[in-house]
């Protein structure tokens, strides 16, 4: 007998609508959110990019034929502001992927299965934790000179991933005494179904909801990286280009003004909106929050 067909309303994307379109505040942060994103990875394909070294040009004030007038090379701002977002966007991402992928896989293995596998974990977690993350990163940075975008992925999320496995092992280990994991058990699933098929996919919210959080985290680590001028300056970034307002004393230069808070407002906004969001998703994803 066919189980009957889940209405859109009963299933993970229907809970994450109604919960976003319930919440103002995490509907307009959502909404905030795959604005930038569109001006980030859209934008680029859309505008002119034809931005000429122009010295007659240099410190413009912003007008018709430049929205945030000229920088320093008397090159466009908007133009270099479109072509800064893509990269500190999809690298926090992916950073925050690898962190969370991390933590859930061995939060599982050491909440499902215990013993000396939870305790050799338990150190490492330990390990981990009592490094300063963001002094690792700069000395994994200053070792490897010209590292790639996605090698500093690889960096953020591994610094990232300690503080979300305690987590996730507490949510495994009270999951795995219910009963639906019992009944699993008895049909001898084996534990990686069990683990994988029963388990964390009643915890998709949380993780869901974490992932937002760890991407925050990620995107503020690599512009911090960017501003200290510890990160190469081949790709436009908008930590790059607070990195060149701080240590060239653009910031005072009043004509300079789009030039150093541009990059600082999509940022406050890009976070605002994934903070927000995040709270939208939590009342979305989470039993408890979605009963009041």
């Amino acid at each position: 007998m066919a189980k009957p067909r889940k209405q859109f309303g009963e299933t993970f994307l229907g809970r994450l609508w109604t919960g976003l379109t319930r919440s103002p505040a995490g509907f307009a942060g959502t909404v905030l959110v795959l604005a930038i994103v569109l001006f980030s990875f859209v934008g680029p394909l859309v505008i002119d990019q034809d931005n000429p070294t122009d010295t007659t040009q240099i410190w413009t004030s912003p007008s018709a034929e430049h929205w945030l007038g000229t920088q320093y090379e008397g090159k466009d701002t908007f133009t270099i502001l479109v072509n800064s977002g893509a990269q500190p966007i999809w690298v926090g991402t992916l950073a925050a992927l690898m962190a969370v992928f991390v933590a859930v896989t061995l939060g599982s293995i050491a909440g499902y299965f215990r013993g000396r596998i939870d305790a050799v974990l338990l150190q490492l977690t330990d390990v981990t934790v009592t490094i300063p993350q963001f002094l690792l990163m700069l000395a994994v940075v200053a070792f490897f000179e010209d590292i790639p975008p996605w090698g500093i992925s690889i960096v953020v999320g591994a610094t990232m991933w300690a503080f979300l496995f305690r987590s996730i092992r507490a949510q495994v280990m009270s999951l795995k005494e219910r009963e639906f994991v019992e009944a699993a058990r008895l049909q001898n699933l084996g534990p990686a179904r069990i683990v994988f098929r029963e388990i964390l996919p009643n915890m998709a919210g949380f993780i869901f909801v974490n992932f937002v959080i760890s991407v925050n985290q990620a995107i503020y680590a690599i512009v911090g990286l960017y501003v200290l001028g510890l990160m190469p300056s081949g790709t436009p970034n908008w930590g790059l280009m607070i990195h060149q307002s701080w240590g060239q004393n653009f910031y005072l230069n009043p004509v300079a003004l789009p030039f150093v808070v541009a990059p600082l407002i999509m940022i406050v906004l890009f976070t605002i909106g994934l903070v927000t969001m995040g709270r939208g998703l939590d009342q979305a994803l989470n039993p408890r929050l979605r009963e009041r």
